[in-house]
C-alpha cells in the first residue's frame, strides 16, 4: 500500500526484526501456566508421606501430599501442592479427616499463597488439652500436627522459608544452655526433672514462637534455646 507524505520528514529510524531469542522468550512468557482450579490432574504426581504418631491414638496417621510440576523444563518451573490424603486405622476421626482433606485439596488447586493454612491449623486447640512431642515441642491438637506436616512439605518445595539457626547462632545457644545448666547443678532434681533435662533445661518455659519448652532467663532476658527468640532482641 502506498502512503503519501504531505509533511517534511524531520526524523527517521530503522526498524529491525526482533532477535529469535527475544521472540522465544516472549512466547515462553505467554505460555507460562499458573496454578488454578481448572488445571487438570496429571496421570502422575510427585509427593511425600509424613507419619504422625500421637499419644491421643494408638494408631498413627499418614499424611500424603502430592505436587504438580508447572512449566517443567523452563525457567518458570514450579512445584506446587495439588492434593492431600490422610489415612489411619483409627476410624474415630474418619468423617472430619475426609472433610479436611477435601477442603485443603480444594485450597491447593485454587493456587496463590496457600501458606496461610499452616497458621490456621496451628491455631486449632483441643479442648481436652494438647501434648508435647519428642524434643519438647508443644502441639495443641491433632489438627495442629497435620499443620506441622503441611509446613514441613511447603518448606521442602520452597514455598516456606526454613528458619533453621546458623552454626554461629546454634553455638551461642549451646553455650548459654551449658552456662544455665551449670548454675542449676547445685539444686536437687526429681526423677521427672532428670528425664526432661535431655530435652530442655530444668525450669524452662514454653516458647510462644516455636512452641518448644526451652525458654530460660539468661543475662536478664527470656531466651529460647530452641529457636533463639529473645525479648531483648
Amino acid at each position: 500500500m502506498t502512503i503519501k507524505i504531505d509533511k517534511p520528514i524531520t526524523a527517521y529510524s530503522v526498524v529491525t526484526e526482533e532477535p529469535e531469542a527475544a521472540v522465544e522468550e516472549t512466547q515462553q512468557q505467554a505460555e507460562v501456566i499458573q496454578m488454578h482450579e481448572k488445571l487438570e490432574r496429571p496421570d502422575q504426581l510427585h509427593g511425600a508421606t509424613y507419619k504422625i504418631k500421637t499419644p491421643m491414638s494408638e494408631h498413627a496417621l499418614y499424611v500424603t501430599i502430592n505436587d504438580v510440576i508447572l512449566n517443567p523444563g523452563t525457567n518458570h518451573e514450579l512445584r506446587r501442592p495439588f492434593e492431600i490424603f490422610i489415612n489411619s486405622k483409627n476410624m474415630d476421626h474418619f468423617q472430619w479427616i475426609v472433610a479436611l482433606t477435601r477442603i485443603i485439596s480444594a485450597v491447593f488447586r485454587k493456587g496463590g499463597d496457600v501458606t496461610f493454612l499452616v497458621e490456621e491449623l496451628h491455631s486449632v486447640f483441643d479442648p481436652k488439652g494438647g501434648y508435647f512431642k519428642p524434643g519438647g515441642v508443644y502441639t495443641p491438637s491433632l489438627v495442629a500436627e497435620i499443620g506441622d506436616a503441611i509446613e514441613s512439605h511447603l518448606k521442602m518445595i520452597g514455598m516456606l522459608r526454613d528458619d533453621r539457626l546458623t552454626d554461629v547462632q546454634q553455638e551461642v545457644l549451646d553455650q548459654k544452655r551449658a552456662e544455665y545448666e551449670a548454675r542449676q547443678k547445685g539444686e536437687p532434681q526429681s526423677e521427672s526433672e532428670v528425664e526432661e533435662e535431655a530435652l530442655f533445661p530444668q525450669g524452662s518455659s514454653l516458647c510462644a514462637k516455636c512452641r518448644t519448652k526451652a525458654v530460660i532467663l539468661m543475662d536478664g532476658c527470656m531466651t529460647c534455646l530452641s529457636c533463639g527468640d529473645s525479648k531483648c532482641g
